[in-house]
């Protein structure tokens, strides 16, 4: 187990006591026994993707032994390094053999739509998958309190069988609303949607404090809209020294649009009340034909002036 909000987040504490009360109930029932490892960051890594820094300047990681509040009996270690590097330093041997499966989370806050290439939780699970071990990535939308967070360790213990049954290297993305579990609507599939927290940059200049720049995207524009509204509104270009100034939002469509949003994506399942399941793919070379038709029709015209062949 990893996640990205650091080794005593609530989230981590909710699955941690979740899988242990799933893992002794296979126990009594004659099943396989199965242990338990908490690997995580000692600090909040979130936003931090699948980085690891740069491990060449430095090769030890320090680490703490952690205790995990209501399930203290769980081997838990906090490390100073981002999820991904938690997650190596775990699957390579640092605290046992290597892990059957990942599970990642729980975040506090989805990791729809853009935030799942930015996500240390779903950086984490894609690390893992990297190292041919399958792995769920868990979050719960914010917003709510108290935080439903055994709505989201119920779901996720529930898909361990699925996340099991699937082909090595498995990645679920899984996002939960904050509701208790008696009022999710059900889980489904979801796509990716293009929905992002951060909706607009604009320049601030350092010595007046007076806009420099503005962005050339207006703020509502999401995904493929926000590059074909892509109008140069810009004022004059940054100042030498200054400040980039980052409108946030909300990944969710607005109530005035869910009527009209797609109900296959993540951001918009969520809104409606459903936990949304994404089967992810890491890293991989893309073997599409008609891709490799176009580059290589490119490649040929772009090699030949240089008398290398491809």
């Amino acid at each position: 187990m990893t996640n990205d909000d650091g080794v005593h987040a609530p989230g981590l504490a909710a699955l941690t006591r979740a899988l242990v009360t799933w893992a002794d109930a296979a126990a009594a029932s004659g099943g396989p026994a199965h242990q338990i490892v908490v690997v995580a960051p000692s600090s909040n890594y979130s936003g931090a993707g699948a980085a690891v820094g740069s491990v060449a300047d430095r090769t030890a990681i320090p680490y703490q032994r952690a205790k995990v509040e209501g399930a203290e009996q769980v081997e838990a270690y906090g490390l100073d390094a981002s999820p991904a590097l938690s997650v190596i330093a775990g699957a390579m041997g640092a605290v046992g053999p290597k892990p059957d499966l990942v599970l990642s989370g729980i975040n506090y806050g989805v990791n729809v739509g853009r935030s799942v290439l930015h996500s240390g939780t779903v950086g984490a699970a894609l690390t893992a998958s990297q190292l041919g071990i399958s792995a769920l990535a868990v979050s719960l939308r914010a917003g709510v309190t108290p935080d439903p967070w055994e709505s989201a360790a119920a779901l996720a213990v529930a898909l361990i069988p699925v996340l099991a049954s699937g082909p090595p290297r498995t990645v679920l993305n899984l996002n939960v609303p904050a509701l208790p579990l008696g009022e999710i609507r059900g889980l489904r599939w979801a796509r990716v949607s293009g929905a992002g927290l951060i909706k607009a940059a604009s320049g601030t200049s350092g010595s007046s404090g007076s806009s420099g720049w503005e962005s050339p995207n207006r703020p509502e524009m999401e995904g493929p809209a926000a590059v074909e509204g892509a109008l140069a509104i810009m004022e004059a270009g940054p100042d030498e020294k200054g400040e980039i100034v980052l409108r946030v939002g909300s990944p969710f469509p607005r109530s005035a649009d869910m009527e009209t949003a797609d109900a296959s994506e993540d951001a918009t399942l969520v809104a409606q009340g459903y936990a949304a399941l994404t089967a992810l793919r890491g890293p991989r070379a893309d073997d599409e034909p008609a891709l490799h038709d176009v580059l290589d029709r490119g490649l040929a015209a772009a090699l030949a002036p240089l008398g290398i062949g491809n």
